[in-house]
Formats: C-alpha cells, sequence, structure tokens
C-alpha cells in the first residue's frame, strides 16, 4: 500500500469525511450550537456550571463515527417489542461512554441526587417562619399546567406537554427527571430551555413584575419574622416527606433526597455528610448530569419544529410562573391591608435563591430601604417542594 492509499483510507475512516455524507449535516450544525452554548456559558455567565457541560456533551454525541452516544440503542431500550427494552446490561456492552453516563439520568439518579444537594444547601427558615409563603409557591406552578393545555393544543401528546410544562417551575433537576421517565426523546430541548430561562431570570422577571404591580406596592416594607428553632428546622423535613410521600408516592425520590440533604444540615451532627453533598457530590454529580443531558442533543432529534415549539412554550410557562406568583403576592397583599410586599410571589418559582434576589432588586429600585431577600426566600423554597410535587402529579397522571 502507498502512501497515497494509506492517506485516502485515512481521510475515509475520519469523521471529516463522514461529515459530508447522508444527513449528517445535522451533526455539523450541532456542532456549531453546541460552541454557540459554551460561549454563553463562558462568555456571558449563563448557568455556566450546568451549560459548559450541556454543550460539550452535545458537541461530543454528534461528532461523526465517534461512538460516544448511540441514539438507536435508547430507541431499542424504550421499544415495549425490542428485545432489549429497558435492557441496561444491552446499553453497558453495546453503549459508548455518554451512554453510560445516560443511565444515571435515565434511573432518575442524577436529578435525585442534585436534588439532595440542594436540600444541603438550601435554608428552610424563612418558610416555617411565614408558612403563608407555601401558597406563593403553589401560585407559581400556574405556569406548569398553563403550558402543559397550551403544549396539548400545539399537537403534543400528554407525555409530552407535561415533561414541557414543567419547564415553568424553573428546576431543572426535576425537568429532567419528569422527562427523563416520559418523554426521553425530549430531554435535550427541554433541559436547554429549562436552564436557560433559570439564567435569564434577571432579564424575564422584572418586565413582568413592574407589569402587574403598582411602584406604591413594590415599595412596601415588611416586618422581620420570627426566630424558627433547631427543633422546627429537624422536624420539618422529616414531616415534609411523609406527608408528600404518602400523598404522592411518585415524588417521594425527590422530595426525599431534598429533605435527606437538608436534614443533614440542620441535624448538627452530620456536618461531614452535609458538607460532602453540597461540595464533592454536588460537583461530581453535576459534571455527569450535564454532560449525559448535553448527549441527548443528536442533530436528527434536536432539529426538529417540535423543538422550536418547546423554546416558545418553554417561555410562556416561565413568564406564566411568574405572574401566577405575583397574583398570589398580590391578593395576599391586599388580604393583610398592605403588609406583604407582592413582589416575593415572583420568587415563588424554584429557582433558588436568583429569584429571591431578584424580588429584592426591585424592591430596592422602588424603595432604597427595602431588604425583601429573606421574605422572597420563603416563597423561593416553598417553589421547590411545589414543583416537584407537580411533577410527581404529572407522573402519577401519565407515567
Amino acid at each position: 500500500m502507498n502512501i497515497g492509499e494509506t492517506l485516502l483510507n485515512l481521510w475515509n475512516s475520519s469523521g471529516f469525511a463522514a461529515m459530508f455524507q447522508g444527513d449528517t449535516w445535522k451533526c455539523a450544525v450541532m456542532l456549531v450550537i453546541g460552541c454557540v452554548l459554551l460561549y454563553l456559558a463562558i462568555v456571558k455567565k449563563f448557568e455556566p456550571l450546568l451549560l459548559c457541560g450541556i454543550a460539550f456533551g452535545c458537541i461530543l454525541s454528534n461528532l461523526p463515527m465517534g461512538g460516544l452516544y448511540h441514539q438507536e440503542i435508547w430507541d431499542a431500550f424504550m421499544d415495549a417489542d425490542s428485545a432489549f427494552y429497558h435492557s441496561y446490561g444491552y446499553v453497558m456492552k453495546n453503549g459508548g461512554l455518554l451512554d453510560i453516563f445516560y443511565i444515571g439520568v435515565k434511573t432518575s439518579l442524577y436529578p435525585c441526587l442534585i436534588f439532595m444537594g440542594v436540600g444541603a444547601m438550601t435554608d428552610f427558615g424563612p418558610l416555617l417562619s411565614n408558612p403563608k409563603s407555601l401558597l406563593l409557591g403553589a401560585a407559581a406552578q400556574m405556569g406548569v399546567f398553563a403550558a402543559f393545555f397550551g403544549a396539548v393544543l400545539l399537537g403534543f401528546s400528554g407525555s409530552e406537554a407535561a415533561s414541557i410544562g414543567i419547564i415553568g417551575g424553573a428546576d431543572g433537576p426535576t425537568a429532567i427527571f419528569l422527562t427523563s421517565k416520559l418523554a426521553p426523546h425530549l430531554l435535550g430541548a427541554i433541559a436547554v430551555a429549562a436552564y436557560s430561562y433559570m439564567a435569564l431570570i434577571p432579564l424575564i422577571q422584572p418586565p413582568i413584575m413592574r407589569a402587574l404591580t403598582t411602584a406604591e406596592q413594590r415599595k412596601i416594607k415588611m416586618v422581620q419574622t420570627r426566630t424558627v428553632s433547631k427543633t422546627e428546622k429537624i422536624i420539618f423535613p422529616i414531616l415534609v416527606t411523609l406527608f408528600v410521600a404518602l400523598l404522592l408516592p411518585d415524588t417521594a425520590a425527590l422530595v426525599g433526597c431534598l429533605m435527606l440533604g437538608n436534614l443533614f444540615k440542620e441535624t448538627g451532627v452530620t456536618d461531614r455528610l452535609s458538607d460532602t453533598v453540597q461540595n464533592a457530590l454536588m460537583n461530581i454529580v453535576t459534571i455527569l448530569l450535564s454532560t449525559a443531558v448535553g448527549a441527548t442533543m443528536v442533530g436528527s432529534n434536536f432539529l426538529t419544529v417540535e423543538t422550536l415549539k418547546i423554546v416558545v412554550l418553554g417561555v410562556v410557562a416561565f413568564g406564566l410562573s411568574t405572574a401566577g406568583g405575583l397574583l398570589g403576592g398580590l391578593v395576599m397583599c391586599k388580604l393583610t391591608k398592605g403588609k406583604v410586599n407582592p413582589l416575593i410571589g415572583s420568587a415563588g418559582v424554584s429557582a433558588v435563591p436568583m429569584a429571591a434576589r431578584v424580588a429584592q432588586v426591585e424592591g430596592q429600585k422602588a424603595n432604597p430601604s427595602n431588604f425583601l431577600l429573606m421574605h422572597a426566600m420563603g416563597p423561593n423554597v416553598a417553589g421547590v417542594i411545589g414543583s416537584a410535587i407537580a411533577a410527581g402529579f404529572l407522573l402519577s397522571v401519565f407515567g
């Protein structure tokens, strides 16, 4: 074999040659999209801890002949008529690196571990000191169900519509948890939409907040809430787990991990475990989860009209959830004769603590002496529980 034939064979076996065959142009488009997402994560700082992994996972899975992720394996895994239906052994034997990573998403392991980390980093004190905050967290789930019905009207199936609607909860792990069970073929689009909108909270929420509230309402100063005892903080995660898991068993994994992480934080005798969950475990799982989710952004699945619909429905869901929380805040303001600043209702979405910080910023713009952060944290952490309950309800209906 001469050097010319050797170079020709090398070219023909390369991904560069494969890039110009069949519909692999979609892979080229996805490689560009992956680079754009990396730009947004690194330069614009849009949820960089997750978007970096998602973007790079997208690049890796769309490398022609890379063999890191195989959509056909997961199609067989989900096909009830296939000999490999729900066969993780088949995936382990025939899958690439990203297929192995994706098993943690498919089994819901990663989202649950992320929730454990979130629980360990969350202080439920503001919620316990003002239990009415739970109502604002519930009101902020309005966008989830509004987007669900909108998706059904646009032709999505019930399970697909449920997965799209949960974007309105502004909770990435919950969106991944629900979508991996109900509509795994939409996972890439829904995950990117959910985390992108979470990163854009400081841009999306303020116009809605100003449109639904008056300047006088935004100026309202709230009194300091009571101090919550350590005993209350220890009992709370136990009671919530028992009540919610018994009411909606499908939420047991998410809520249980969330509350276990919080219990590690509050007991005072498990500091090492709390530190590990908040830092080492959270970082490791974030790497695996984000890369695996990005791997599902295969060109043949992602470059569709449905993806565009999901992006539009996602921002509608997010906006309506913000509006729902604000409307709940307005009602509470009216009932308390002006003692509750309605801005804290916007924090009822699950993005902790970003949504609470936005409420704080908008409140201080209206009244520089206004300090709403701790008051807004109550609805904010209530939103975490609310989105998990909403996901559990949808899973019990369509799962």
